[in-house]
Order: C-alpha cells, then structure tokens, then sequence
C-alpha cells in the first residue's frame, strides 16, 4: 500500500463485478474502447506462440484477444478479484499480482516479443510514465519487440479543456496524456515513440524495444 494512494486495489477489487458492463458504454473515459483494443491487436500483429505481456489485465479483455490468435499470454493486475475474473476468461494464461509501481516481479524475469496495456498508465504522473516505459523497452522486449499502450490522451491541454468542458460534472482528473509533452519527455529519455489518436480522449503510443535486432 502506497503512502496517500490515490489508486489504491480496493477500488478495482469493488469495480470486479461490474466492470465489464461499465467500460463498453461510449461515454468518458472510454469513448472508442473498443477501437483501442482492436488497434492495439492489430499493431502486435499476433501469430501462434508470439509471447505477449498484459500490463494491468483487469478481467482479461485485451489479452482475450490474443489468447484466440494462439499466443503465450501473460498478464498482470494489482487487484486480486480481477485477475479471478481474467481466469475464467483465460485458463491457460500465465496471470500474476503485481503493481507496476513497485519492483518487477520474479515471475516476469523474461523477455517478451510484445508488451501491451489498456487504460492504466493515466494513473501514473509523466515522471513515473516514462520510467517505467524505458525500463520495459530497455529491459523487458526481444529485439525487434515493441510495447504499445492505449490510454486516455489528449493531443494537448486545449483538447483536453475542450472534452472536459463537454462531460461536465462527469469529469474526473486524473493524470490522463497530454500528447506534446509526453512525446517530448519520451524523446529526453533517449525513446522512440509514435502516437495514434483514436478517439477524443484514447490514443496509442508504440515504443519499438530498445535492443537491437541480431545483425
């Protein structure tokens, strides 16, 4: 438990039940949620036995879908109900209770042909956004491998204004995206990345790995 969490587990562990009725409606935060995890799959580009790390799984519905193209699939939550929920989904994939804030589990000490997540790293501010980035780029991908996120963005502060005067009393701040600066704190550290708008408030970033493909 962190100091002053503002994230704490016990938030996802309630939301279990219901979250896969509540993250399909088109409303804020997740107008195009499924668009983002259609186009998170298809830049992965999945094939049997690909290895495919899922960052903050929940109950599983991004790593369902490379599940049925025959992946290894391994995922992580740091809500125990959840990853109950992505067991029934996921039989056979390799799930583990981790906290991306905290020190990489043992569990995970591989390498990993393509690493995803889905609407988490908003809850992280910038600073510990691109630290963890680089270390899953630097230290956690094959050569050749590459991470894609798909999350909350904005292209900048104004487009954020603009949505948030939109949703009204419905708004809640959190450390969403805002396009421009996270592209420009990625390339300070040294990273390669491209973003994706897909909706007005989703967007996909994609960081190739940061070893180099044996020459």
């Amino acid at each position: 438990m962190h100091p002053l969490d503002r994230f704490p587990s016990s938030e996802f562990d309630d939301w279990a039940e219901t979250y896969d009725a509540s993250v399909p409606i088109d409303q804020f935060p997740f107008y195009g949620y499924r668009d983002v995890l259609r186009q998170i799959v298809a830049l992965a580009e999945p094939h049997p036995g690909q290895s495919v790390l899922d960052l903050g799984t929940g109950t599983g519905n991004l790593a369902l879908r490379f599940a049925a193209q025959d992946c290894e699939v391994w995922c992580t939550d740091f809500s125990t109900p959840m990853l109950e929920k992505a067991r029934q989904k996921l039989p056979a994939a390799h799930l583990i209770l981790h906290d991306l804030r905290n020190a990489w589990p043992p569990g995970l000490d591989r390498l990993f042909d393509c690493i995803v997540s889905a609407y988490i790293f908003h809850h992280f501010e910038l600073e510990k956004k691109v630290r963890i980035v680089r270390s899953l780029v630097s230290e956690r991908l094959v050569p050749g491998g590459r991470l894609i996120i798909g999350d909350i963005a904005f292209t900048n502060q104004a487009a954020l204004e603009q949505v948030k005067a939109g949703v009204g009393d419905e708004w809640e701040q959190e450390f969403y995206w805002l396009v421009d600066e996270s592209l420009a704190a990625l390339v300070k550290a040294g990273l390669r990345a491209e973003y994706t708008q897909v909706s007005v408030c989703a967007g996909l970033f994609i960081l190739p790995s940061g070893r180099n493909k044996p020459g």
